[in-house]
C-alpha cells in the first residue's frame, strides 16, 4: 500500500492504524492497517502454531483490516510497504522449560505470549491455561499505557502483582517490582518524558522474569487495584494500566 495515496472517497473517519492497537513506536504505527498484512500474519501463526490465535495479533490486524476496508481507507488487496520489505514473523523460545511465542512486524514486537498449545507438564501457571499474571502485565506493556512513565503508584501495582506471581509477602531484589520502584524514583529526576522509563520497558517481558507465574484470581486483581490507587492523589488506576490489564484477566479468567 503506499502511505501517500489519497484518502478513498466514502471514507470517512481515520483508518485503524498499528499504533491504535499495539505498542509500537517505529513508523509502523502511522500505518493504517491492511488486509494483506492481517493474511501474513494469519499464515505465520498457522505455520508455527497450527493455528491463529483466538485474540491474538493476527486476529487484531483481520478485524482492524476489515474496518479498514469497509471504511475505504484501505483496499481489500492493501498491503504496508513495512510488511511488504520486511515482512511478518512469529518464533518460538523455550525458557526454563515454558514455550513463548513472539510476533513482530517489520520487526516490530506485537504480541508475545505463552503458547497455549503447549504441553501440559511444559505450562507452569494453570492447566485451563488462564490468563497469568505474567501475561496480563506483559498487555500492559502492549497496550497505549505501555509508553507511559512509571511512577510510584505503578511500581506499587507490579510489586502487589509480582508476590501474588511468587506467593511470598517480598519482591525480590532485582525483580520487575524492585526495577519499577528505581525506574520511578529515576523518573521523578528526569525532566523529560522522551527519558524517562516507560511501563513498556519494564514490562515487556515479566513473564520471563517471573519465575513462578499463576493465574490472575479477583483476589489478586483487587490486591493489585488497591496498591495502585493508594500511590495515586486522585485514588484512580490508570486506563489501560497495571490495575486495569490485572482486572481485565480476572474478568476472563472467571467468565472465560
Amino acid at each position: 500500500m503506499s502511505q501517500g495515496q489519497p484518502r478513498r472517497p466514502g471514507s470517512d473517519q481515520d483508518p485503524i492504524r498499528y499504533s491504535d492497537v499495539f505498542n509500537v513506536r517505529s513508523d509502523l504505527g502511522s500505518k493504517p492497517i491492511a488486509p494483506l498484512d492481517a493474511a501474513s500474519m494469519q499464515s505465520a501463526e498457522t505455520q508455527v502454531l497450527g493455528e491463529t490465535q483466538s485474540g491474538g495479533p493476527a486476529a487484531v490486524m483481520q478485524s482492524a483490516a476489515t474496518v479498514n476496508v469497509r471504511t475505504g481507507a484501505v483496499s481489500p488487496d492493501d498491503m504496508t510497504d513495512t510488511v511488504r520489505d520486511y515482512g511478518v514473523t512469529v518464533t518460538e523460545a523455550n525458557v526454563g522449560g515454558t514455550r513463548f511465542v513472539t510476533e513482530r512486524v517489520g520487526g516490530e514486537v506485537v504480541g508475545q505470549f505463552v503458547n497455549p498449545t503447549a504441553p501440559g507438564d511444559e505450562y507452569p501457571a494453570t492447566l485451563n491455561l488462564d490468563i497469568t499474571i505474567g501475561e496480563a502485565l506483559e498487555a500492559t506493556a502492549y497496550s497505549p499505557a505501555g509508553d507511559k512513565p512509571i511512577d510510584h503508584s505503578d511500581a506499587a501495582a507490579i510489586k502487589a502483582a509480582e508476590v501474588r506471581a511468587l506467593r511470598s509477602n517480598q519482591t525480590p531484589a532485582g525483580g520487575i517490582g524492585a526495577q519499577a520502584e528505581s525506574a520511578a524514583d529515576m523518573n521523578e529526576r528526569i525532566m523529560s518524558d522522551e527519558n524517562k522509563t516507560t511501563l513498556s520497558d519494564v514490562l515487556a517481558d515479566a513473564t520471563a522474569q517471573l519465575p513462578v507465574d499463576r493465574a490472575v484470581t479477583r483476589e489478586d486483581a483487587e490486591g493489585v487495584i488497591s496498591a495502585e490507587i493508594r500511590n495515586k492523589l486522585d485514588m484512580t488506576t490508570t486506563p489501560g494500566g497495571v490495575a486495569a490489564s490485572m482486572a481485565a484477566a480476572a474478568r476472563l479468567n472467571q467468565n472465560p
